[in-house]
């Protein structure tokens, strides 16, 4: 299991919307609203890099409102 931290920037007054939206996708653990640089912070896991990988591109960028992304895979050292 792969596990990752998606860092999301989004259109000004969109965080709120695309945390709801991205919270309900297959394979997201938590979408929560920030503050600072990026607006959205999100959990998510998916059997292999690969798979999360697609995860992010055809799912989390999808959402309306999204400006830019940042995966962060969790490593285990």
């Amino acid at each position: 299991m792969v596990q990752a931290y998606i860092l999301i920037q989004t259109e000004v007054g969109k965080a709120s919307a695309v945390a709801e939206v991205v919270s309900k996708l297959d394979g997201v653990i938590q979408a929560e609203d920030v503050t600072g640089p990026y607006d959205v912070i999100v959990r998510a896991q998916a059997d292999t890099v690969d798979e999360l990988g697609r995860m992010v591109v055809a799912k989390v960028q999808q959402a309306d409102g999204i400006t830019r992304t940042l995966t962060c895979p969790v490593v285990h050292i």
